[in-house]
């Protein structure tokens, strides 16, 4: 039986479900998240790694340093380059976080939170939500 959730890279070579409602979703202004995406932010949410499954394809892995010091796999498809998740963060053990635009029903998911605001272009209106200058505790 097919997960609550279902995603997929933008080639659809790698796809992957979960059942769990995320509850950490996040804007995040990071340069880190910024670089990595290509964009003002990044939008992502957690996933226990237990409840994470791939059902095709072999994503690659990219091993990164972020600038706290803590690693992170950056976790991509090899066909399209399309990055989809990102795992073995040292930061937060068994979660996955997954890029909001990877999902097939985006529209299920909203940001709860936007952090690391200091960074925030001043183009880039606060939505109404709580904002933390950094990562929130």
């Amino acid at each position: 039986m097919a997960k609550k959730y279902t995603a997929q890279c933008a080639c659809g070579a790698i796809k992957f479900e979960f059942d769990t409602d995320p509850s950490f979703i996040a804007n995040c202004h990071c340069n880190d998240c910024k670089r990595a995406s290509g964009g003002e932010m990044a939008t992502f949410f957690a996933v226990p790694e237990d409840d994470f499954t791939i059902l095709s394809g072999k994503p690659k892995a990219f091993h990164y340093i972020a600038n706290s010091g803590k690693g992170l796999d950056r976790n991509f498809c090899p066909e399209c380059g399309a990055r989809i998740f990102t795992s073995n963060l040292d930061s937060f053990p068994k979660t996955v976080f997954v890029q909001l635009g990877s999902l097939d029903r985006p529209d299920l998911v909203a940001p709860k939170l936007e952090m690391f605001t200091k960074r925030r272009l001043a183009w880039n209106t606060p939505l109404n939500l709580p904002q933390f200058e950094e990562m929130p505790h």
